[in-house]
């Protein structure tokens, strides 16, 4: 099963109408109406933490979900919940040079993890005032995709299953959107597959 935490944003049933090609086992929280323990309690084999119209220190458990199930569980954040992903591990969310609200970007990256099999440069909808610093970014965090001029808009932890994009995969004009969603569906369950064949049950 995979969990889907809802920061109360309009896009999250289009994130949810997309992972909903590829997994038929989705639910759908808002973060605010469960905990860290009832999530933990469902075993789930990946996580996405959706956009949403506020911070991190507003988006519910999305913050202490991403440090007490990140080292463990694969988890996805999108524009809010990279940011969170940020915040969670030492990260400084910050005000952008300028708000950007439902525009094309290109968008430079490294072409692993949730980005393998993308084009490069890749055109990205952005809708966002705040990203992550990049300056002072936690050792464990490594940038993963960024603007040409040097916006944070990817990142992965150096050694937890956990990746973060700041744009929107979802929307229609986001090149390869549904590949990069795909992307973390499959990550999510080879590692759930590794877990399983290490402790010999599933």
């Amino acid at each position: 099963m995979f969990v889907v935490i809802d920061n109360y944003d309009s896009f999250t049933y289009n994130l949810v109408q997309i992972l909903g090609r590829f997994e038929k086992d989705l639910l759908v929280v808002r973060n605010d109406q469960t905990s860290v323990e009832e999530i933990a309690a469902m075993e789930p084999e990946g996580i996405l933490i959706s956009p949403g119209p506020s911070t991190p220190a507003s988006a519910g458990i999305s913050v202490p979900l991403i440090r007490a199930l990140g080292p463990a569980v694969p988890i996805l954040g999108v524009c809010l919940g990279h940011q969170c992903i940020g915040e969670a591990f030492g990260g400084q969310v910050v005000q952008a040079p300028e708000p950007v609200h439902g525009k094309t970007w290109e968008v430079l990256h490294d072409g692993k993890g949730v980005f393998a099999g993308l084009p490069e440069p890749l055109v990205a909808v952005r809708y966002h005032s705040l990203v992550v610093e990049r300056a002072g970014l936690p050792s464990d965090l490594l940038v993963t995709a960024w603007t040409r001029d040097g916006l944070v808009m990817g990142l992965r932890h150096r050694r937890y299953p956990v990746e973060g994009v700041q744009f929107h995969p979802e929307s229609m004009l986001t090149q390869a959107g549904e590949k990069l969603l795909a992307n973390f569906l499959d990550l999510a369950r080879k590692k759930a597959k590794n877990r399983c064949e290490e402790v010999e049950t599933c």
